[in-house]
């Protein structure tokens, strides 16, 4: 088997994120930080060189979610897999735009969580 994927997590909830990243890590990934906005994560990515973000929609100041994931696509050519609480047809669209690798709508729930990285794993690593 290949290496674990590596998984950066952007969710501007320091509690939320920190439940992100437990429960990644117990799925068996790398998890290889947590950033709660655009800056942080583009810093992060730069410095960690992710397989993949889980990306909350809103983030703290003013660049969210969606914009942060057109930078890092762009930049490092990161693919994206979108958490929200929102689901208004507005920001769905424009997330969708981006051809995510998932979208998974809060309350997470463990098997969509799952299933959402081993469908991106197979994509981005193969195995």
């Amino acid at each position: 088997m290949r290496e674990k994927m590596k998984v950066m997590v952007v969710e501007d909830d320091a509690i939320i994120g920190m439940d992100i990243e437990h429960r990644v890590r117990r799925l068996g990934y790398e998890v290889t930080g947590v950033a709660d906005n655009a800056e942080e994560a583009v810093e992060l990515a730069a410095d960690t060189k992710p397989d993949i973000a889980l990306m909350d929609i809103r983030l703290r100041g003013d660049i969210d979610g969606i914009d942060t994931a057109r930078m890092l696509k762009e930049q490092f050519a990161l693919p994206v897999i979108f958490i929200t609480a929102y689901s208004d047809l507005k920001m769905r669209s424009r997330a969708l735009d981006l051809n995510p690798a998932g979208y998974i709508v809060k309350p997470i729930r463990e098997v969509e969580l799952k299933n959402t990285l081993e469908e991106a794993r197979r994509q981005i690593i193969g195995d």
